[in-house]
């Protein structure tokens, strides 16, 4: 089913509204780099930013880019479950390989609530794969590994769960709770060879939105069992997966990727640019990666 290196792109707008084209390139720049499908209306999406038409008409835009040529898994949760029902069916009518439902934010549901939310999502596309997206700091609230244990064996198209917290004790309990052979992405860009080396099966990391051929190496050698070669590109690749947390994600990330000519610097509101002094870290990274031209000195 699912591996490897899945970026979760950003959605590009331009004089506020969604620039297709800049999407496009971002899909192929991530797919001609190697990686093993892309997602799109995740966090780094912006989704809680825009209406239900403009994330559905970016999955119709990757899709459409994409072409079959690697599975598509767009995030589709919002706050209101029938908000969630909409895009997750929309996503399975327009083609999707499976969709990435987020933990509820703002309520701070108790386990009780999370089962039946994610039951619900599940009972509406019975044989449409879902991953769950455990990340506390943004949902205010974790998924318990028996909880997921629970809907796993309940739910069948509950196929794996992207784990956004540096919190790895809990991926040996969810192993333990929903099968070894579950599905965990990371979901912390520093964190994808620890995360796979207890058993993940790869990441949905933004810094494959600026080096994808590295991140897809990364786990495509973990996957393969060879770590002293996935442990080189963990270190090559670290300081570029901090800097995407710089400030708020997606905010360096745009802020280089603007760099680079592939999008425009900008955001939905209350997201902004980035503090002078965080520019010019963000450049001296990049100039190091080699995805912008080094300043010429005087």
């Amino acid at each position: 089913m699912f591996r490897g290196s899945i970026p979760p792109l950003p959605t590009p707008f331009r004089r506020g509204r969604l620039d297709e084209e800049a999407l496009r390139r971002l899909v192929e720049r991530a797919v001609q780099g190697g990686s093993h499908g892309v997602s799109v209306g995740g966090t780094t999406g912006e989704p809680g930013a825009q209406t239900l038409e403009e994330r559905k008409r970016a999955m119709e835009v990757v899709l459409d880019q994409v072409a079959g040529r690697v599975p598509v898994i767009p995030g589709t949760g919002a706050l209101r479950l029938e908000e969630t029902l909409e895009l997750t069916r929309f996503a399975q009518e327009a083609g999707a390989q499976g969709a990435m439902v987020i933990v509820p934010y703002y309520v701070k549901p108790n386990q009780e609530g999370l089962y039946r939310y994610f039951a619900e999502v599940a009972r509406a596309v019975p044989d449409f794969p879902l991953l769950i997206y455990n990340i506390p700091g943004r949902a205010g609230v974790e998924i318990a590994p028996k909880t997921v244990g629970r809907l796993r064996r309940d739910f069948p198209n509950i196929v794996g769960l992207k784990h956004s917290s540096k919190d790895l004790e809990y991926l040996s309990h969810l192993f333990l709770e929903a099968g070894r052979d579950f599905l965990v992405f990371c979901g912390l860009e520093s964190l994808t060879l620890p995360m796979m080396s207890l058993g993940a099966v790869g990441t949905i990391a933004a810094t494959a939105n600026w080096l994808p051929k590295e991140v897809a190496l990364l786990c495509e050698r973990a996957l393969a069992g060879d770590y002293q070669g996935a442990r080189e590109m963990h270190f090559y690749l670290l300081e570029a997966n901090e800097a995407i947390f710089w400030d708020t994600n997606p905010i360096p990330l745009k802020t280089v990727l603007s760099w680079m000519g592939l999008l425009e610097k900008e955001w939905r509101p209350p997201l902004g640019s980035t503090t002078p002094e965080v520019e010019e870290r963000l450049r001296r990274m990049a100039e190091r990666y080699g995805l912008i031209p080094q300043k010429e000195v005087a």
